[in-house]
């Protein structure tokens, strides 16, 4: 079950606990995060389509991070660089984005707070998750 050495039950596990993470998240911080977002509470019910939306995303990105990760080499595929391939990839691409595009959409910065603080998460524990399953995985070596 792999392509290019990535094990795709940890890209799906990983997919999975970045979005419980988020529902649990958000839910937490839903009126804080309506509030910076300018989203009426009575709009704010995710259907079927948002939530199958947001779970291929989040699919697209734990096959992406296992690639990432994957292409430290042999026997580096473990959960501390799991973890920090997800930190850098936060770093460096999701919340950069995100501060520029609520920058552009004229949000404030707490909006850009509370996302990133999902997406740091999202991107640890899906890399936590790749990670780990996939040490000792002779699969997940490059050709």
């Amino acid at each position: 079950m792999d392509f290019a050495g990535i094990n795709y039950l940890a890209v799906l596990l990983a997919a999975i606990a970045g979005f419980v993470f988020g529902a649990g998240y958000y839910g937490v911080l839903s009126k804080a995060w309506m509030k910076a977002g300018r989203i009426d509470p009575v709009q704010a019910k995710p259907g079927a389509a948002i939530l199958g939306i947001t779970f291929g995303a989040e699919l697209v990105m734990a096959w992406a991070l296992a690639g990432v990760i994957g292409h430290l080499g042999t026997g580096e595929v473990t959960l501390a660089n799991g973890i920090v391939s997800g930190f850098f990839v936060w770093l460096g691409f999701m919340v950069t984005i995100m501060a520029v595009n609520h920058r552009y959409q004229s949000y404030g910065w707490d909006l850009t707070a509370i996302d990133g603080g999902h997406w740091l998460g999202v991107a640890l524990i899906m890399g936590a998750v790749i990670g780990w399953l996939s040490i000792g995985d002779p699969s997940v070596s490059p050709s």
